[in-house]
């Protein structure tokens, strides 16, 4: 049902509280703004499927009754944007949830599986995908958009039940409650604008003290696109941030010697870049940032990765989940240069299957060495390990 009044939306919300499930699915836009612009929202219970116009002006809050309500797991797949646009409109964040996308990497599903993909495996269906990059913001929808938005929401209660029983009898459900937990937090989606410094393109070519100014500039930068709701590339560009920040300008005219910093800013916002970059270069030297993606200055890890690279591979085997889904690349050169903050692999599920003993690895508490044609893991003993699930029970077969 295509939903444009207030009192088809609370008509939805009382007959979908006794539901076991609540799908949901949004339609969006972010192209000219900060803040992703919500086109269309998407709800299906078991019994039916509402399509919610937010143009209509509907007071989407009444769906918070649905979204706190413990007994309606809530269904996602890929769900962090579209969390992150409802707990903006809504207010809250549902709870309890589930993400088809990660759960079906538990089961043997590539990492970032898509829907429709998921969709074609679980439940026979190939979806139509010609309104993947349609204008939602446009009115009047047509049929073939209204089917597309119900397809992206009606298949996710069935595949909910067939990824769920398959985690049961793998005993691997309760290994996504602390992921689904984070999803339901307010603080995962707390954007912090002075870390915005660890995803600048090209820091890595800055020295600590320009770092430190590109740290104040990426901050300011972040908290200008969002007072003016447009996206940060408007304010500076990231190849604008470094460049100013590795001239370290004194004056406007040194900063207007960056290509397009001219036609970007007024005079009013130059002089609070300068600000910005004199703040960073009277950073204390005991505050100065170093970044945790490995600099011009770090160890080659090569051989760390090598053997790293091979456990990783042995356990995932073991437990039918792709390596990538166990251990990232990124992740696993950065514990072996020695970050170890805020990693996956040393948290949750994987620390217990890979996380420790790659730890142990680094540390030479345990080695790798063949069996016949089986690679083992053979403590400093000599005793050799025939594996780990997530609670630490052995696998079937060698090691």
């Amino acid at each position: 049902m295509y939903c444009e009044t207030q009192k088809e939306l609370e008509d939805f919300v009382d007959r979908a509280r006794n539901s076991e499930v609540l799908a949901i699915d949004t339609e969006f836009l972010r192209e000219k703004t900060y803040y992703a612009k919500l086109c269309l929202l998407q709800l299906s219970t078991d019994d039916e499927v509402l399509i919610v116009d937010p143009f209509a002006h509907c007071d989407l809050t009444v769906l918070a009754e649905l979204f706190e309500n413990e007994n309606i797991t809530k269904l996602v797949h890929a769900g962090n944007q579209d969390l992150e646009i409802l707990f903006r409109v809504v207010g809250v964040l549902p709870c309890p949830v589930f993400d088809t996308q990660l759960a079906a990497a538990l089961i043997g599903f590539p990492q970032q599986i898509g829907y429709g993909a998921l969709v074609q495996s679980l439940c026979g269906v190939s979806l139509k995908k010609g309104d993947s990059f349609t204008d939602w913001s446009a009115r009047p929808l047509a049929a073939s958009q209204l089917k597309y938005a119900a397809d992206d929401v009606i298949y996710l209660p069935p595949m909910y039940r067939k990824l769920k029983e398959r985690l049961e009898e793998l005993d691997r459900l309760s290994w996504l409650d602390e992921d689904f937990a984070e999803l339901s937090s307010p603080e995962f989606y707390f954007d912090d604008p002075r870390e915005r410094l660890r995803r600048l393109k090209r820091a890595n070519t800055l020295s600590r003290v320009q770092l430190a100014c590109a740290r104040e500039v990426a901050e300011w930068r972040e908290v200008e696109a969002r007072q003016h709701d447009i996206p940060r590339k408007w304010v500076l560009t990231d190849e604008q941030v470094v460049e100013a920040c590795k001239r370290e300008p004194r004056s406007i005219e040194e900063l207007f010697m960056v290509r397009g910093i001219r036609e970007r800013l007024a005079i009013r916002e130059a002089r609070a870049l300068l600000a910005a970059i004199e703040r960073g270069l009277k950073t204390p030297a005991d505050q100065l940032p170093l970044l945790d993606n490995g600099g011009r200055n770090e160890p080659n890890v090569d051989v760390q990765l090598d053997l790293m690279n091979a456990l990783v591979r042995l356990r995932a085997k073991q437990n039918s989940i792709a390596p990538q889904v166990l251990a990232s690349h990124s992740e696993l050169t950065l514990l072996a240069r020695g970050h170890a903050k805020g990693l996956d692999i040393l948290s949750g599920w994987r620390r217990h299957m890979i996380g420790d003993e790659l730890l142990m690895l680094l540390e030479g508490k345990i080695a790798l060495g063949l069996k016949g044609e089986e690679l083992c893991v053979i403590n400093v003993e000599g005793e050799t390990d025939k594996g780990k699930t997530a609670e630490g029970k052995p696998t079937k077969g060698k090691c």
